[in-house]
């Protein structure tokens, strides 16, 4: 058995989709544990004298319909009144334990598969800001959306041991966690990183669009990052960017790339990107190599 809690106050305007991005980003981590979701249960903080029931309903609604994608049972929930909106679940799922998903299980040679592209925590500070064209933040909301399902299928096929998810410490963030983890180091290629869209270097360059979040993760990261001098300041924003719901990243052995990538193109997955490799960790140089 598997549990995990998570929540979040509104990034988007929409009732509706506020629900289903805060469930998907609540069922991710059953997923990257390789895990199958069975229960759910809200959980919900709302100022019930500023917001009214029928947002409350749409809230509930886009996350009810997102547990009945994941083919889990929405089991009840808890809510009080809170100064601001607060919505996400308590997941149980299942596991086999001969094939969970850690962050500490990555062998040299591993390749690293994103499953997501990066950029949502730039975009949504862009909609807040109300600087991101329409198009753009209707990619950043199907990204945030899309549940990562093929993290259950993998594991049931026993090709990956070692994995996370791509949240609110950034790819690079969660990256130094899993090396440490494990033992080991990497090295990022940022030619093959996947981002929503090409706005996401605008928004840095031109108007600075970067959330604090983001900033604190790259200051924090940047002691164990060695950077290429080719790699602009908008690409090192990007990789530390917070996610919100965002993708699995995959530590694969070679053997099994071909398999995996198979089961994410059946999926779907909107990224499917091979962006570095495990490296030993009695190596000379930085933990995380970004090239």
């Amino acid at each position: 058995m598997v549990q995990t809690v998570d929540f979040f106050t509104p990034i988007v305007d929409d009732p509706y989709i506020y629900g289903q991005i805060a469930a998907t980003n609540s069922l991710s981590d059953i997923y990257a544990m390789g895990g199958k979701p069975v229960t759910a249960m809200n959980v919900v903080g709302m100022p019930a004298d500023v917001i009214g029931l029928d947002v409350i309903h749409e809230i509930l609604r886009g996350g009810a319909d997102k547990i009945l994608e994941a083919k889990c049972s929405l089991a009840g929930g808890h809510s009080i009144k809170n100064p601001e909106p607060i919505y996400g679940l308590s997941v149980t799922g299942l596991v086999n334990p001969q094939r969970m998903i850690t962050n500490a299980g990555a062998e040299p040679g591993d390749v690293l598969i994103l499953t997501k592209p990066l950029g949502t925590g730039i975009l949504t500070t862009g909609v807040k800001r109300g600087i991101a064209s329409g198009e753009v933040v209707m990619r950043a909301i199907n990204t945030m959306s899309r549940l990562n399902t093929p993290g259950q299928t993998i594991a049931e096929r026993g090709l990956v041991k070692c994995a996370t998810d791509v949240t609110g410490f950034g790819l690079l963030g969660h990256l130094i966690s899993l090396c440490k983890a494990s033992g080991t180091r990497a090295i990022l290629h940022t030619a093959n990183i996947p981002v929503i869209d090409e706005e996401i270097t605008r928004l840095i360059d031109e108007v600075d669009c970067v959330p604090g979040g983001t900033r604190e993760n790259f200051k924090t990261s940047d002691a164990d990052v060695g950077w290429a001098e080719i790699v602009p300041q908008s690409m090192k924003y990007i990789l530390a960017d917070a996610q919100t719901s965002g993708g699995l990243l995959l530590c694969v052995p070679e053997d099994n790339v071909k398999e995996v990538m198979q089961i994410l193109e059946e999926d779907g997955s909107l990224a499917r990107s091979l962006i570095g490799r495990i490296l030993p960790a009695d190596e000379v140089g930085p933990l995380i190599t970004v090239v």
